[in-house]
């Protein structure tokens, strides 16, 4: 028997030869729709894949107990909402870090940081772009403005990196990129409360 969201189910594990049969026949009998699986107990132990198809491997005579616990997609991307603003004081806390340390001339390790800062900030951009389209019916123009000033300042950011100004990269960083990346907080806000609406 497997335990989903704290419900018994009907599905028999031995009717199943491998774990993964059994996750198959638990998706594909709509038990997790429009919901994401966020925890795997196995015999009492949380459970997760250490290789792709690690379950496969697990033979239904091995399982003593199964639980599946899920949140609706509408939960998870709320969640996802509150980790956001914490990126978003990384971001900040990044930007101001790294022009610091061109201003201390510590030119290799803001070069490192600042890789990071590009690499935090494009998956940020990701994350967002990706919520927006799921769940924002409305249109944002703050969303849209925002993109757009950090492409043009990115754009201005990489040209003064091509040419070695770490001085005035420090001050973009500083004067211009900081307060860019404030201003998301209200599109992260927005985006909540479209999610809420969506419910």
């Amino acid at each position: 028997m497997v335990v989903i969201d704290g419900q018994k189910s009907d599905v028999n594990i031995s009717n199943f030869e491998n774990l993964e049969q059994v996750f198959e026949n638990v998706m594909n009998e709509g038990y997790l729709q429009d919901r994401i699986v966020t925890d795997v107990i196995l015999n009492n132990e949380p459970f997760s894949e250490i290789y792709p198809h690690q379950s496969e491997d697990i033979e239904t005579g091995e399982i003593e107990s199964l639980e599946i616990k899920s949140a609706s997609i509408t939960e998870m991307a709320s969640n996802i909402t509150l980790e956001m603003y914490k990126v978003i004081n990384i971001m900040a806390g990044g930007g101001k870090q790294v022009a610091e340390l061109f201003r201390q001339a510590d030119d290799a390790e803001a070069l490192e940081l600042y890789q990071d800062l590009l690499d935090v900030t494009r998956d940020f951009l990701g994350m967002i772009g990706s919520l927006r389209d799921t769940f924002t019916l409305k249109d944002h123009p703050q969303f849209t403005k925002n993109v757009e000033e950090f492409n043009s300042l990115f754009t201005e950011m990489s040209e003064v990196l091509e040419n070695e100004d770490w001085i005035l990269l420090a001050d973009l960083l500083e004067f211009e990129f900081l307060p860019a990346v404030n201003k998301w907080k209200q599109v992260v806000s927005d985006i909540r409360e479209d999610i809420r609406s969506s419910k």
